[in-house]
């Protein structure tokens, strides 16, 4: 077991490990947010037939979100017209099979369980196509539709202006996610002694450890109270004490079962629903887990947690206070080049003030929103304000004393 001690060295160590991937994960997100605009994808959105269902996919691979802004659009998407069942595999895989949080998991944990991660959300997109329909063959009640007004003459040709401000506004909504995630990666592996997870999460037990990991893990998710990818370093800490393979993605794919998510869902759709769609996700995210974990057991891809990236770019003491310690190498180059790409950006960015007729920045997390598909927004003084979530506007108009 660590000790505080070795905090600090392991919570740099992650922070070594992943910054390179962090940074070109955002800006790799921003062009894509800022070049494929989403202001037609709900209209695509309109049943849940398979090719509806692969656009929900595929646009919310391309449409990197935190798990606030995830939900608060795919339920934007469904007000407006949207299909349920699409709207919500567009917010899993807004989550779930972008970009930056493959390269994070990637870097902190292995390319198998980065892979695992990809294949375990298509298996989530196919369980919520089975089971949603069936379970909600209806228009939940009270989340009455609302008419489409959208004016599409907003949208013009986006920049890299817009891209980096995406990129941003991106890194600026999930910071907080980011940071506790890092904070609390570190201090289970320098507070929890391994055998507390060894008998929290059964192993040695076949399939019914197995079991057993995939339905627990998505609770520690939820009274962990972090998600989007604040949740892969505590996934990398679940693994290193020995949490199954099927356990650990399980974890990361439960980002949008955080207990915060759990009463927005409740405003969303009302006690009852909201219920049936937590039991839902939590069903969906156990199953893919366990058939993700036995489908790359089959394939041979299920290596030990001393396999993993992140242990293997660092020197690991055999004593019970071993503690991760960074060894320059071909990452440390990485990381100087992302943080000189970004500085670049950053400047650019200060001299390109303006964000342009179609674009707003939430005056809350600073994200970038286009005005023609923000999830809310609002009128104080005369003057127009767009949100990328209801909580960002509800905090705004409290903070103007309205």
């Amino acid at each position: 077991m660590h000790t505080l001690k070795n905090f600090g060295v392991d919570l740099s160590s992650m922070v070594y490990q992943t910054c390179w991937a962090l940074i070109l994960g955002f800006l790799l997100s921003g062009c894509v947010q800022a070049f494929v605009p989403r202001n037609r994808m709900r209209e695509k959105l309109g049943n849940h037939g398979a090719l509806a269902v692969s656009r929900a996919t595929l646009f919310g691979s391309i449409s990197s979100s935190c798990s606030y802004a995830a939900s608060a659009l795919a339920h934007s998407m469904y007000k407006k017209g949207a299909d349920l069942t699409s709207s919500m595999i567009f917010m899993f895989a807004s989550t779930n099979l972008v970009i930056d949080l493959g390269l994070v998991t990637w870097r902190m944990i292995s390319w198998q369980m980065a892979l695992a991660e990809l294949v375990g959300g298509l298996f989530i997109i196919a369980g919520l196509w089975l089971l949603l329909p069936r379970i909600f063959p209806y228009c939940i009640e009270g989340d009455e539709k609302e008419k489409d007004s959208e004016d599409h003459e907003l949208q013009n040709r986006a920049t890299l202006s817009d891209a980096i401000r995406y990129a941003w506004g991106d890194f600026s909504m999930m910071r907080i996610e980011l940071a506790l995630g890092f904070v609390g990666g570190a201090l289970l592996m320098a507070l929890v002694p391994q055998s507390f997870w060894h008998a929290f999460f059964y192993e040695g037990h076949g399939f019914a450890g197995t079991l057993e990991n995939v339905v627990i893990a998505p609770i520690v998710a939820v009274i962990s109270l972090v998600c989007s990818m604040g949740n892969v370093p505590l996934a990398a800490a679940l693994w290193h004490s020995g949490v199954s393979f099927g356990g650990t993605i399980s974890f990361i794919m439960a980002d949008l079962l955080s207990l915060p998510l759990l009463f927005i869902y409740k405003s969303y759709f009302g006690k009852k629903a909201a219920a049936k769609l937590i039991g839902i996700f939590w069903f969906v995210i156990s199953a893919s887990g366990l058939v993700t974990e036995e489908l790359f057991k089959a394939l041979g891809l299920v290596k030990s947690s001393s396999n993993s990236t992140m242990m293997s770019g660092m020197n690991m003491s055999s004593s019970a206070d071993a503690s991760m310690k960074i060894t320059w190498g071909l990452n440390g180059y990485l990381d100087i080049l992302a943080l000189l790409i970004l500085a670049a950006a950053y400047i650019y960015k200060s001299k390109k003030n303006d964000v342009g007729e179609s674009f707003a920045v939430d005056p809350i997390c600073g994200m970038q929103v286009r005005k023609s598909d923000a999830p809310s927004r609002a009128q104080v003084d005369g003057v127009d304000y767009f949100f990328c979530m209801e909580g960002c506007k509800s905090a705004f108009l409290k903070k103007s004393g309205l």
